[in-house]
């Protein structure tokens, strides 16, 4: 269920198995955690990062900022950037020997957990086949037809490398499909760093504190029309200020990169009533969502099927990936079936659709859902009354396997509330948790997600974590 919250447990220690379990843990077993506690706070007054710090300063002469995507620089969040040497089930490990609970997931990816035994196993016998082959192979229909069978929208789809190439694709074919250029996205909704998204982006400029990007010509934004997250009443009048010119409308059916935001009913239902009724396509990006709120996404979660959608993250199962689908009649544009071109070496690569096919194996299976839904309301709830409890502002939700806070009293339903935030007590919250084995992403902007491989220990280490945290800052 989507949950939308206004407003501690026992410290376990990390020699608890991070192997996925639905069922507590046996007694022997939470005996050995708490006895193993005292190596924690041990491990807490010892955390350090100076080899994070020597590798980071060094990356820094190498790479733009240290890093190959913004928000690892801890930018919105300040301190040392944590350089990470592995990662297994719920759990991160820093090449300093600190382990972190992680809600991050590589961005959620890892639903399943990291370096899930049976995976790697199946990339380690695709592995001897080839890594790529620039060429069709078997796979790649086996991954299309659990996609195409779970996805409400999606009859046909195009496998790509990333969830911003997907974007760049889904939009081309959307005007070329429609004639018509002018697209509507919503303020604080990312779609990859394609020009034409680049406007009013979410997390995706907010890290770095940037309205938009410097390098991006007016020409390329001059068709992308913008408008507040859960206001029909806006979309309506850039239909009436540009009659018949308009070809789609494109958001995240649940925002991640302005932090965690739901959609108000009357608003996603409107957007297809809207576009159904002046000829343009609703788009999901579902780069998040997709088989994260639901096994069909959001779309499924919501019951509103769109025209197209775009995919990527778990459907790789951590391995670089993308894909956009939808109708038949407007895939069969998609060169080479008709006149729309895109192409990619690494489209639909062995390694990827093998991580992609035994990930979605696993989430396949009964139960799956109503687990994720079940920890990560526990958490949610967790951090929000421990922030109750301690004196602060706070709001937050869920719904399944993501979730997102925010450190003001709420609610949120855009990006101009999610910006009313304290972005100060939030770097100080992240840095207090990373500190206690806690990896939060490195933004307020951000939503969380949560794994098969979280277990109850994980999550009542996490509160107890927050709740120390909380009434420290």
């Amino acid at each position: 269920m989507a949950v939308t919250l206004t407003g501690s447990g026992i410290a376990l220690g990390f020699s608890c198995s991070p192997k996925f379990s639905k069922r507590p843990s046996s007694s022997s077993s939470n005996r050995r955690c708490v006895k193993m506690s005292v190596s924690v706070e041990e491990k807490t007054k010892n955390f350090t990062l100076q080899k994070s710090e020597e590798a980071f300063n060094a990356a820094k002469n190498l790479m733009p900022g240290g890093v190959n995507s913004p928000v690892r620089a801890f930018k919105s969040v300040g301190g040392q950037p944590v350089v990470m040497d592995s990662a297994k089930g719920s759990r991160l490990r820093d090449i300093d020997g600190n382990e972190y609970v992680d809600y991050v997931g590589s961005w959620g990816p890892a639903i399943i957990g990291h370096a899930d035994d049976k995976v790697l196993a199946a990339l380690a016998e695709t592995m001897k086949k080839g890594t790529s082959f620039g060429a069709p192979c078997l796979l790649e229909n086996v991954l299309a037809e659990m996609v195409i069978s779970a996805v409400p929208s999606i009859e046909m789809v195009r496998f790509v490398n990333s969830g911003t190439e997907a974007c760049m694709g889904v939009l081309r074919l959307a005007r070329a499909f429609t004639g018509k250029e002018k697209f509507i996205k919503f303020e604080g909704c990312y779609h990859g760093h394609a020009n034409s998204f680049l406007v009013k982006a979410g997390s995706g400029v907010a890290t770095l504190g940037l309205p938009d990007s410097p390098g991006v010509p007016k020409s390329a934004t001059s068709d992308t029309l913008t408008a507040p997250y859960n206001d029909i009443a806006a979309v309506e009048k850039l239909f009436e200020a540009n009659k018949g010119e308009i070809g789609a409308i494109i958001l995240e059916p649940v925002v991640g990169n302005s932090g965690f935001i739901t959609p108000k009913p009357e608003f996603i239902n409107g957007l297809r009533q809207i576009s159904k009724e002046n000829g343009a396509l609703l788009i999901f990006d579902e780069v998040m969502t997709g088989f994260r709120l639901a096994y069909g996404g959001a779309q499924e979660y919501f019951g509103i099927t769109p025209d197209l959608t775009t995919l990527g993250k778990i459907i790789g199962g951590g391995l670089p990936v993308g894909a956009y689908g939808g109708r038949r009649d407007i895939m069969e544009m998609v060169a080479p079936a008709g006149p729309m071109y895109q192409a990619g070496t690494l489209s639909g690569n062995p390694l990827a659709m093998t991580a992609g096919i035994h990930t979605l194996k696993r989430l396949s299976q009964p139960g799956t859902y109503e687990y994720l839904d079940k920890i990560t309301k526990e958490l949610t709830n967790g951090i929000l009354e421990a922030g109750k409890k301690t004196g602060h502002a706070m709001c937050g939700g869920y719904i399944s396997g993501m979730f997102g806070f925010f450190f003001t009293e709420g609610p949120v339903y855009d990006f101009s509330d999610a910006k009313m935030s304290d972005t100060e007590k939030f770097g100080k919250f992240f840095r207090g948790m990373l500190e206690e084995g806690v990896y939060l992403a490195p933004s307020q902007f951000e939503a969380g997600f949560t794994s098969l491989a979280h277990t109850s220990e994980d999550i009542q280490f996490t509160i107890a974590a927050a709740e120390k945290v909380l009434s420290q800052i």
